[in-house]
């Protein structure tokens, strides 16, 4: 819950995905997130939900925002970008936060280079959804308002 009482999801998202509808649009699109937003966030408050999206290139940043905006809330839709592969670190935070979090993937990466394929955060993730593109983060949205 944050601070007025109202629960929230946290839709959290990691290095790069600013630059979704500029970088390589082919694999993640021609639009960014700004265009779902504000859709998003009605669907969230009618159901007495608060959405709160925060975007950073940081792993510190990202840490910080699991512990605490993610710890608080009801869940967390987590694309954690390049650090999926990588970061043995937010893999522990998603471990210690003992709040629901979907790993979501804008590309299908088990479509993708051989080194994409491995998630560090799969196995402390409640589920995975991946090549959906936008579509797959209010699927995740979804299960997480209504588990």
């Amino acid at each position: 819950m944050n601070q007025e009482g109202m629960k929230q999801i946290l839709l959290l998202e990691g290095p790069n995905l600013n630059m979704v509808g500029i970088r390589e649009p082919n694999v993640y699109g021609h639009v960014g997130i700004e265009f779902f937003l504000a859709g998003w966030r009605e669907k969230c408050a009618a159901l007495g939900v608060n959405l709160v999206h925060l975007q950073t290139n940081h792993e510190g940043g990202l840490i910080d925002a699991l512990q605490t905006t993610g710890m608080g809330s009801v869940g967390v839709v987590f694309n954690p970008g390049g650090y999926t592969h990588t970061s043995v670190a937010l893999r522990d935070a998603v471990a210690a936060i003992g709040t629901p979090v979907v790993e979501v993937h804008l590309s299908n990466i088990y479509a993708r280079e051989a080194f994409r394929r491995e998630s560090m955060l799969s196995e402390v993730s409640v589920a995975v959804v991946s090549g959906l593109g936008y579509r797959g983060y209010e699927a995740a949205m979804d299960f997480l308002l209504h588990r």
